[in-house]
């Protein structure tokens, strides 16, 4: 198909994107992208989506999360495709939450850091593993192996020592 088709095949527009074609069906099960059905039941997708792919991508690769992305994509008239001035207001507000998750980023740094040091491996007094011993409130045994829950998030204010 021509460069100046108006539309793509799913197979055109992963190879455009770089985005691989099942990525491509989430992303339109998610509704992030739209496409139409022909007679064959084939997705066709209107060119500007490459623009909403690679905004997509782009904001997936700071972090920010599929739902986030679709509610900012929520806001752009059917059929239009994101603008550079879309971007700037996007990353304006992200701006905000992507420094937080920085500074949280760089404390589990400096505390895993300071772990590493300690020798302790107290899982018990650790304020890394196991923040103000709230494993032990389960009893004995491996809880954290056994049911698989997350690390939780520590914050600065939380730790008192290695």
């Amino acid at each position: 198909m021509p460069w100046n088709t108006k539309e793509l095949t799913i197979g055109e527009l992963a190879e455009r994107s770089g985005v691989p074609a099942s990525a491509l069906r989430f992303y339109e099960r998610q509704g992030l992208i739209r496409s139409r059905r022909t007679s064959g039941n084939q997705r066709r997708y209107h060119r500007t989506t490459l623009r909403v792919v690679a905004f997509i991508r782009a904001s997936q690769n700071v972090g920010i999360p599929l739902a986030v992305i679709g509610e900012v994509l929520g806001f752009l008239p059917e059929g239009a495709t994101p603008t550079r001035e879309f971007w700037v207001r996007a990353s304006d507000c992200w701006r905000e939450e992507l420094n937080a998750r920085i500074e949280r980023l760089e404390r589990m740094r400096d505390l895993f850091t300071e772990c590493i040091g300690c020798g302790c491996l107290s899982f018990e007094q650790c304020t890394l593993v196991n923040p103000g011993d709230k494993l032990g409130e389960k009893g004995s045994g491996p809880h954290r192996l056994s049911s698989g829950p997350r690390v939780e998030r520590v914050e600065a204010e939380q730790v008192s020592g290695g």
